[in-house]
């Protein structure tokens, strides 16, 4: 099976497969008399691992380690739990970012009369980042 036919068949665009090669995320693959790059049934499922892997936020060194766990028979499932837990608790770390995010930004727009005047809470906020101010006007 050609890239095309790869990319097709797995929902990884080409320049991504090349890219994962490139990186050794992927096992370089066979190539023909030509040149042209040859894809294994193997080679499939692991883009559909790495993008199933994506899929979920894992970062490409978390899916290298995930992969290698992935083709080693005698792996610890333990090991793969403890990524999977430092993943989610990256992403529980990220979601409470957000939500601080969210909330202060509700807070501030809640606050901006939204008239013809100029004077706007929201700019000031952004006007004193960093300031102990903005952390007592805004929360």
């Amino acid at each position: 099976m050609n890239i095309g036919q790869a990319a097709s068949e797995t929902g990884v665009s080409a320049k991504m497969i090349r890219y994962y090669e490139s990186i050794s995320l992927l096992k370089p693959s066979a190539r023909s008399d030509a040149g042209y790059r040859i894809y294994t049934p193997n080679d499939l499922h692991a883009l559909r691992f790495i993008k199933r892997g994506r899929g979920l936020g894992f970062s490409l060194e978390q899916i290298r380690e995930l992969l290698s766990l992935w083709q080693n028979d005698q792996r610890a499932s333990a090991d793969v739990k403890g990524i999977a837990l430092a993943h989610v608790a990256d992403l529980n770390q990220r979601i409470a970012e957000l939500t601080e995010m969210r909330d202060t930004l509700a807070h501030l727009a809640q606050s901006c009369h939204g008239d013809d005047k100029p004077d706007c809470p929201i700019l000031q906020s952004l006007g004193l980042a960093g300031d102990k101010e903005a952390k007592a006007c805004c929360p």
